[in-house]
């Protein structure tokens, strides 16, 4: 088939690569975001996918929003048989639903219909979910309703980030996508309509929903540290400036903290919370690097009886 694809950040790009190493299909364009500011320099830069099709010389479409008339002109134009799509952060108009015959087909990083929306990672970690995965759907209007192609399923580990799983499931998502097209193209796949039951929704992660709530029990705090990391990040309040936290670990046999309290060692830093304490791992102060947490406390000595979150 001939394919435009549809993707914008650094997880979108093993998709991308998987299909052009695949050959068994064109990737005649790439739809993909806006350059953006980014860096200290404040530079345009273009968006990860958009760097890889240039590299492997791939038409690159970067439209404002995707029913720009001149976009959907050259849409047309290349008159691809299917769009995959992977991360590609704008709502597709039906307009541009009904150019290619099979649709746009999407790799989403869950196994829907649970955790429909923008950050279906980040919210399995934060829930406790014990496995997840990813599935290809075709796209309707709705948000993430459409019928299922195919699934891969991914256990999520007691340690894992967001960042950590999100890495896995863009791989086993890539061969899924690869897997999708194939079996779209020979006939052999037929998406068959999510089920009613089990809808949860994943919208986007705001900085405040990542504030710590230290008199939450310890497997909330880590569950939500780790699902914020690396964004958009962990974080709480200690003398009124925030302090971003990296992955804690839960430390039961320290009971003795109430919620926010923190305990100083020589070669550790406990926290409080609503059960048992936590032990900081990194932390980034506002205006510095990051740094193991008894190197920042080393440097701030907070005084005995401080309490985060304040």
């Amino acid at each position: 088939m001939k394919l435009v694809f549809a993707g914008t950040p650094e997880v979108a790009v093993p998709a991308l690569d998987a299909l052009i190493a695949a050959g068994r299909h064109e990737v005649a364009a790439v739809v993909t975001r806006p350059d953006a500011v980014a860096g200290r320099g404040r530079k345009l830069v273009a968006s990860p996918v958009a760097q890889r099709a240039e590299e492997a010389g791939i038409e690159v479409l970067k439209p404002g929003r995707p029913r720009e008339p001149e976009f959907l002109e050259r849409l047309r134009e290349i008159a691809p048989d299917c769009c995959p799509v992977v991360a590609y952060g704008a709502l597709l108009p039906r307009v541009a639903l009904d150019v290619p015959r099979h649709g746009w087909v999407n790799l989403h990083f869950s196994l829907l219909p649970a955790w429909r929306g923008a950050a279906p990672v980040q919210h399995a970690v934060m829930a406790g979910d014990e496995m997840t995965g990813a599935a290809t759907f075709l796209i309707e209007e709705g948000l993430d309703s459409g019928p299922v192609y195919g699934v891969v399923t991914e256990a999520v580990r007691p340690k894992d980030t967001s960042g950590d799983l999100l890495g896995r499931l863009a791989v086993s998502g890539a061969g899924l996508l690869v897997a999708t097209m194939d079996g779209i193209e020979d006939g052999s796949l037929v998406a068959r309509e999510q089920p009613a039951d089990g809808v949860t929704l994943a919208p986007k992660l705001t900085v405040e929903n990542a504030e710590v709530d230290w008199s939450a029990p310890a497997l909330r705090v880590d569950r939500l540290v780790r699902g914020c990391t690396p964004a958009p990040g962990a974080w709480t309040l200690v003398g009124g400036e925030r302090l971003k936290l990296g992955p804690v670990t839960p430390a039961p046999e320290r009971t003795d903290l109430a919620p926010g309290e923190l305990a100083v060692a020589k070669n550790a830093v406990h926290v409080g919370t609503g059960s048992h304490a936590v032990l900081l791992g990194e932390v980034q102060a506002q205006g510095k690097k990051r740094m193991p947490a008894a190197d920042w406390a080393r440097g701030v000595q907070p005084p005995v009886g401080t309490v985060l979150g304040r």
